[in-house]
């Protein structure tokens, strides 16, 4: 029976080894994938961050952008309002009265300008729209050289062409800030596009560590259990073990009293004892 109880404790403590074993292993992926997780979401929020920033980036080019227009616009408007000055005069001397007013013109200039900078086209369309805007150019231009004989238009004249070439200066930041706002944009959301990505992996690391964590406890308590099983084992063959050595003993005991009562009727009988037949008695107590 004891030999049976060690066999089946020998069988319990490779089985604890085992769940230890993989306990462990189990405990270092948990540890892998928390590590992976952890780089991910670190990256995410740099992601994050990276994104607010280009939007705040974004924010103010688009106010820049309101802004200069603004003030564009108001240069545009005293030019215009000279120009128009400008026709009226024309219509009060001749021939002059019956070509498009500079204000038109130059109405129609700034849209086609806009058409050109914000419209996809082909190459001829292009170059139709181009030399539309050149051809208005110089109908200004004559008109304007016709003009400047008079010298109160040609202080209007001058004056216009200033704030003219002040909008349009303000008109290539508009252009440039708007460019840059789209940039930024580009940026914030290809950003927030990784940190997507990110979070998505570091969620799947998060649930791969929980399904390790989880592995890891469930062999963790296997493993309690079998070292649980081998105490009881221990005290099993403890008792067993004990019990057999006792009965070994009274059988010694039993085995020195028989011969030790041999020796006793001996002495009884008159037989000199010896150092070891007296040891002996002794040891079962007859003496």
């Amino acid at each position: 029976m004891l030999n049976e109880i060690i066999e089946k404790r020998k069988v319990v403590l490779q089985n604890s080894e085992e769940h230890k074993n993989k306990r462990n292993e189990l405990n270092a992926l948990a540890s892998t994938q928390a590590r992976e997780r952890n780089e991910l979401n670190a990256k995410t929020r740099e992601y994050v961050d990276e994104a607010q920033k280009n939007k705040e980036l974004r924010d103010k080019s688009n106010d820049d952008v309101k802004r200069l227009k603004a003030e564009r616009n108001v240069l545009n408007d005293k030019a215009n309002v000279l120009f128009e000055q400008i026709d009226e005069f024309k219509k009060e001397h001749g021939n002059l009265g019956n070509k498009r007013g500079m204000a038109e013109l130059q109405k129609q200039i700034d849209a086609l300008e806009y058409k050109q900078q914000t419209e996809a086209m082909s190459h001829d369309k292009e170059k139709e729209l181009v030399d539309k805007i050149k051809q208005l150019r110089n109908d200004l231009k004559k008109q304007e050289e016709e003009l400047e004989q008079n010298k109160d238009i040609r202080v209007k004249l001058q004056e216009a062409r200033e704030l003219r070439k002040q909008a349009s200066e303000l008109h290539s930041k508009v252009t440039e800030a708007a460019e840059n706002a789209q940039k930024y944009h580009d940026v914030m959301v290809e950003c927030y596009r990784k940190a997507d990505k990110s979070r998505e992996a570091a969620d799947d690391a998060h649930k791969k560590f929980v399904e390790a964590q989880e592995s890891a406890d469930a062999e963790h308590n296997q493993f309690i259990a079998c070292q649980k099983e081998i105490r009881d084992f221990d005290k099993v063959i403890g008792g067993l073990r004990k019990k057999t050595k006792k009965t070994k003993v009274t059988k010694e005991q039993k085995a020195v009293r028989k011969e030790a009562e041999q020796v006793f009727q001996q002495f009884r009988s008159g037989e000199k004892l010896t150092t070891d037949d007296i040891l002996l008695l002794q040891r079962a107590k007859l003496l």
